[in-house]
C-alpha cells in the first residue's frame, strides 16, 4: 500500500469524525451563548445574584445542560391544556408589542410549519431543473404559494427549497410549476446524505437496500 492511499485511509477515519465535532461545538457554543446572555440580564435585574451567577458560568458545560433542560421543561410544561393556554396567552402579548411582533410571529410561523407533526414542511424530496434547463438537482417541498403570490400565479405551483452543497442550511427559495417538479421515493434523510456528499453517497433505488 502506497503512502498516499495510507493517508487518504486515515483522512476517511478522520474526517467525519472531525467534522462531526465541529457541528456539536459549535452548537454546544450556541446553548452556552444563550446561557450567558441570561446570565447577564439575571445580574442586570438583580446585582445581588451576580457572585453566585459568576461561580455558575466558571463551570463547564453547565449552561448547555441547564438550556437543555430548560428546553425539556418547557416541553413538558406545554404539553398539556393548561400549559397551550399559557402560551396562547404569551403569543397574544407578543402580538401587542411594536416591531417585536413582526419578528416573532414570522418566526414562529416557519418553526410551527417546520417542525409540526402534520406540517408538509421538508416532509418531501424533490428533482428539479436548476439554474437552468436540463439540470437537476435535488430540493424539499416546503408548501404552496398563498395569498398574492398564489393568486398572480396561473395553475397549480409549489414553493421549494433547493439546499447548496456540501452546506444545506443556505439555498435558495423557488415557487415552480407543480408539473416541473418531481417526486422521488427516497426519505428526506437520504436526500440530505445525497447532497452533503455531493452526490457520492447515493441513496438506494426503490426496491434496492443498497444505493449505488
Amino acid at each position: 500500500m502506497s503512502v498516499k492511499n495510507i493517508f487518504i485511509a486515515g483522512m476517511l477515519v478522520w474526517l467525519p469524525l472531525t467534522i462531526t465535532i465541529w457541528v456539536l461545538w459549535q452548537l454546544l457554543a450556541v446553548f452556552d451563548g444563550i446561557f450567558r446572555a441570561v446570565v447577564g440580564a439575571l445580574s442586570t435585574v438583580a446585582p445581588g445574584l451576580s457572585p453566585a451567577l459568576d461561580r455558575l458560568v466558571g463551570i463547564p458545560g453547565v449552561g448547555v445542560v441547564l438550556v437543555l433542560s430548560a428546553i425539556f421543561l418547557t416541553g413538558l410544561a406545554v404539553a398539556n391544556m393548561v400549559g397551550q393556554w399559557w402560551l396562547a396567552r404569551w403569543d397574544a402579548l407578543m402580538a401587542r408589542i411594536p416591531l417585536v411582533k413582526t419578528i416573532y410571529s414570522s418566526v414562529k410561523q416557519v418553526s410551527d410549519t417546520l417542525f409540526s407533526s402534520n406540517g408538509n414542511a421538508f416532509r418531501k424530496a424533490l428533482l428539479v431543473q436548476y439554474p437552468r434547463p436540463g439540470s437537476w438537482t435535488i430540493a424539499f417541498q416546503t408548501g404552496v404559494p398563498g395569498g398574492e403570490v398564489a393568486a398572480l400565479l396561473p395553475g397549480d405551483h409549489v414553493s421549494v427549497y433547493v439546499p447548496t452543497t456540501p452546506n444545506p442550511t443556505s439555498g435558495f427559495f423557488l415557487v415552480l410549476p407543480r408539473s416541473d417538479v418531481v417526486e422521488l421515493q427516497m426519505s428526506v434523510d437520504a436526500a440530505l446524505k445525497y447532497i452533503i456528499s455531493m452526490g457520492v453517497v447515493a441513496p438506494a433505488a426503490p426496491g434496492h437496500p443498497h444505493g449505488r
